[in-house]
């Protein structure tokens, strides 16, 4: 079923999104699902990396994770079972350094340092509100867009007014942006620059590699296509054109384990942010 009026394939990628969020916004997921890093690890050996769970806590996550095709529980005997990473599990861990990149650029500052996961968990908590992934989607397809014309397309079997909360939620994190009553909404520089963050998930999603995220059709860089050239009987001799500077898309820098749980993390100039940035 529909869960917007766009089309069915931009629907489904936005639903796809959205429930990869659900399935690692929850508390303390994205630190398990990082805890178990490296080998398949016994349930004591993981308990000792989140020793904050209690054990009923931890079960029930793992269970979750396992349902979600992240995690893979192995039973070798009766009395050795081990926990690790599936494929795809491995694959949407590549996707974190992403959100720590562009969490350093555009969050508000902290008082303290802090590690790269509550990074995450900050970032992961603004893109988990209601109907957010939808609208951002939109921002970026249309540019700017009234109230009105978002509750058509974002929540089209609701009632309008529907859509205000919402909306107000993402001005105040900072992810939009407008210039007052019934004036159109548009995405702020920090919610322009969740391009990577999205796209990245979109692909992990959609089961493609990571590295397919420039060439998605909202969030990425797909190359442009030179425009035909008008046919006329005489044309005129163009001057040269000028060599082109831009620049290719950098590479995501690769990050481990301890990165993530560390606070060692190289600050990065901040642009453009509005007023501190979107707030944690």
């Amino acid at each position: 079923m529909a869960i917007t009026a766009l089309p069915p394939d931009t629907d489904a990628d936005i639903a796809r999104v959205t429930e990869t969020l659900a399935m690692i916004t929850p508390r303390w997921t994205a630190r398990i699902l990082l805890a178990l890093s490296g080998p398949p690890a016994r349930y004591h050996e993981l308990a000792a990396k989140v020793p904050w769970l209690a054990s009923g806590q931890l079960h029930s996550k793992l269970t979750a994770l396992c349902h979600d095709g992240l995690v893979e529980r192995t039973e070798h005997t009766a009395r050795h079972v081990t926990y690790g990473h599936t494929d795809r599990g491995t694959a949407l861990l590549r996707t974190l350094p992403t959100i720590v990149t562009w969490a350093q650029e555009h969050l508000e500052k902290a008082d303290r340092p802090l590690p790269a996961i509550e990074q995450i968990e900050d970032s992961l908590t603004l893109l988990t509100r209601r109907h957010a992934v939808a609208i951002l989607w939109v921002l970026k397809s249309r540019q700017d867009a009234s109230a009105r014309a978002l509750a058509r397309i974002v929540t089209p079997h609701c009632d309008a007014t529907n859509i205000y909360h919402p909306l107000r939620q993402l001005v105040a994190d900072g992810l939009v942006d407008t210039d007052g009553k019934r004036e159109p909404y548009r995405l702020s520089v920090a919610g322009e620059g969740l391009g990577p963050v999205l796209g990245a998930l979109s692909a992990w999603a959609a089961g493609q590699p990571l590295d397919q995220a420039v060439q998605h059709p909202v969030w990425g860089h797909p190359q442009r296509t030179s425009a035909p050239r008008p046919w006329t009987s005489s044309q005129s001799r163009l001057a040269p054109a000028a060599p082109s500077t831009t620049k290719a898309p950098q590479a995501t820098p690769a990050w481990n384990e301890r990165d993530i749980f560390s606070h060692a993390v190289t600050a990065r100039p901040k642009v453009a942010a509005a007023a501190g940035g979107p707030r944690r």
